[in-house]
């Protein structure tokens, strides 16, 4: 990238390497490798670009409350980002929350053909063995856009003035 002249770097905080359990300890292996992955970058004068959460909801909040079906999701997707905020937050002036939530609903929660794989006939795509077609895909945006406003409101009062020109947004 640095031989090319690129000067900055989309990139993904998988949710599920950097805290394996949805909430709790966090790995230390995932949070040395984003730190070493954002240092070297920095250091070759390329700005990180982080996405929080990129199709990638640990297994665990899906099997405890069903992930981005339910409410709980809001508070454990806000937590993950204070963890990212403090951790990285020094080093990173560009940040997205969750990567076009509109696919994700669309394609998890109503065609059943990415995960977590829930649909009803006569809409989904694949063999719709649970979920229903008709709400979880409103249900699971609804909550998405909740969690993007908790974390977005605390990154800014929290964070947002210990770093020069900073950005919080969803990706569309």
């Amino acid at each position: 990238m640095y031989d090319m002249g690129l000067d900055a770097l989309r990139l993904s905080i998988s949710w599920s390497r950097l805290i394996p359990s949805g909430r709790g300890p966090v790995n230390l292996k995932g949070l040395r490798f984003y730190k070493n992955l954002i240092q070297e970058l920095k250091t070759h004068g390329i700005e990180p670009q982080v996405t929080l959460h990129h199709n990638d909801l640990p297994q665990a909040l899906e099997d405890e409350y069903g992930g981005w079906i339910n409410r709980k999701i809001i508070g454990d997707f806000t937590a993950f980002g204070d963890v990212c905020f403090k951790e990285f937050g020094n080093a990173v002036k560009f940040w997205s929350t969750i990567n076009e939530p509109n696919i994700v609903a669309w394609v998890g929660y109503d065609l059943g053909s990415g995960p977590p794989s829930h649909c009803s006939p006569p809409f989904g795509m694949v063999n719709c063995s649970k979920g229903n077609s008709s709400t979880e895909p409103y249900i699971a945006l609804h909550n998405m856009l909740l969690a993007h406003a908790s974390t977005a409101r605390l990154y800014k009062q929290k964070y947002k003035a210990s770093v020069i020109h900073t950005y919080i947004s969803m990706v569309p």
